[in-house]
């Protein structure tokens, strides 16, 4: 069934402050094809908050961050999930729903945290620190989860390390996470060397240069971003705390330390705020577009599929996650 024009129309009137009208053309095709795609196959999109606001905004029918999304990705009776984010959220998605058909629209889209660490990095972890928990971070492939004890993600990793009732424990595999984690508790966290290539690049120096540019700017940071930035931030948090954050306190002037679009999709919800955009681009979230969202569905590419005894270990540990 074809879309019909008041509902493009619609669509473009709900981004049109994040999109110019010159490029709404290249993408309305794709996105009628997508709509109609999604009924005929009985699809849903689930899409990050890094995803671009063509995507998020007007394709996606469960947008969040990750922790958001797995435990959505829990509820969906849809037979097919498009994941619009990297392959480890397409993983997590397949985990909590092994009976349905999981697919990511390019399998190139990885993760610089994921690739750091490895199954055989945590086995040689646990035989170092013998009787220590390991925590590890969803930003991670089943493998290395299948290996962990229970799964965080930025949201929910204080409360994650501190319900396991243990001295210290490790955790995996982004080393500035684990640092303002350890900052906020008197667990002792042994922590990996992993980082993510987009807040890895921030620095106190960029947030001083903005709050110079831009006087009484509020700055939120992702905890990915390295102790100085965080320390330097009025308030750090996962981007889905940065989105409640912005909807609570409605800042006049506010930047996000984080991957650019999130800026452009919580300026959708809120255009009474204005957004400074230090644009640290993802290359990895970059590579879902609409048109191979759109070849997914026709042709139903690309299936993920996880090792059956991997995806029962790494489920116990994101499932004891969303219990905590």
């Amino acid at each position: 069934m074809p879309v019909s024009i008041s509902t493009t129309a619609s669509l473009y009137d709900r981004v049109r402050r994040v999109i110019p009208p010159i490029e709404w053309p290249a993408f309305s095709d794709d996105i009628d094809a997508i709509l109609a795609l999604k009924r005929e196959r009985n699809a849903v999109i689930l899409a990050h908050n890094y995803q671009t606001p063509e995507i998020f905004h007007c394709v996606a029918d469960i947008v969040g961050d990750s922790l958001a999304l797995a435990r959505k990705a829990m509820s969906v009776e849809a037979d097919v999930i498009v994941l619009a984010g990297v392959h480890f959220m397409a993983e997590t998605a397949k985990l909590l729903n092994p009976g349905k058909t999981v697919l990511i629209p390019d399998l190139g889209a990885g993760c610089s945290l994921a690739d750091s660490i490895t199954a055989s990095d945590v086995r040689l972890m646990r035989q170092r620190y013998p009787g220590v928990p390991v925590v590890t971070y969803v930003n991670t492939s089943a493998a290395v989860k299948a290996e962990s004890d229970i799964c965080c993600t930025s949201g929910n990793a204080l409360a994650v390390v501190e319900s396991l009732g243990t001295p210290r424990v490790i955790m995996l595999p982004d080393e500035y996470l684990a640092r303002n984690i350890a900052a906020q508790t008197k667990i002792e966290i042994i922590a990996w060397k992993g980082h993510c290539e987009v807040h890895e690049r921030f620095t106190p120096a960029d947030i001083r240069e903005l709050r110079e540019a831009h006087p009484g700017v509020t700055v939120l940071a992702h905890p990915e971003c390295p102790p100085e930035v965080v320390a330097e931030a009025d308030f750090a948090g996962s981007t889905a705390a940065m989105s409640d954050y912005v909807g609570r306190h409605k800042p006049a002037r506010v930047v996000l330390m984080t991957e650019c679009s999130m800026s452009d999709n919580v300026a959708v919800e809120h255009p009474e705020v204005d957004f400074v955009r230090p644009c640290n681009l993802c290359p990895h979230m970059k590579r879902i577009t609409l048109p191979n969202i759109r070849a997914a569905l026709e042709e139903g590419r690309h299936v993920v599929t996880i090792d059956p005894d991997v995806a029962d270990r790494a489920r116990r540990a994101v499932e004891r996650m969303l219990a905590v």
